[in-house]
């Protein structure tokens, strides 16, 4: 990400440029091409953390108030984030981990 994130900043993963803002999100983080994000954030927003690794999505998960949310794990310390879906996610990327994640789970025959 780049250090100015009022701005926006290019996708680690796949290199699009990223939007700083979003429909659903206050503290852009993750791409809404390919769903992966950096490792910036201690508590949202902060970008206190110094880490700064490639975070992969693993999963998805529905809190109990019905948001989505998209799990993330660091490729570098292995820090796991939940980090709130934004409105221009790629909804065929979340459905694609959603069904990993079903398959993987034995949910799907």
């Amino acid at each position: 990400m780049a250090a100015d994130v009022a701005s926006g900043f290019r996708c680690i993963h796949c290199g699009a440029p990223v939007p700083a803002y979003s429909w659903g999100t206050r503290h852009r983080n993750h791409c809404p091409f390919c769903l992966w994000s950096r490792h910036v954030d201690i508590r949202p927003g902060d970008r206190a953390s110094l880490c700064g690794g490639a975070m992969e999505p693993i999963a998805i998960w529905s809190k109990s108030d019905g948001e989505i949310m998209v799990l993330h794990r660091c490729s570098v310390c292995g820090t796991i984030k939940a980090n709130r879906c934004a409105g221009d996610d790629d909804e065929t990327i979340l459905c694609a981990l959603a069904s990993r994640i079903a398959d993987a789970v034995g949910l799907r025959k």
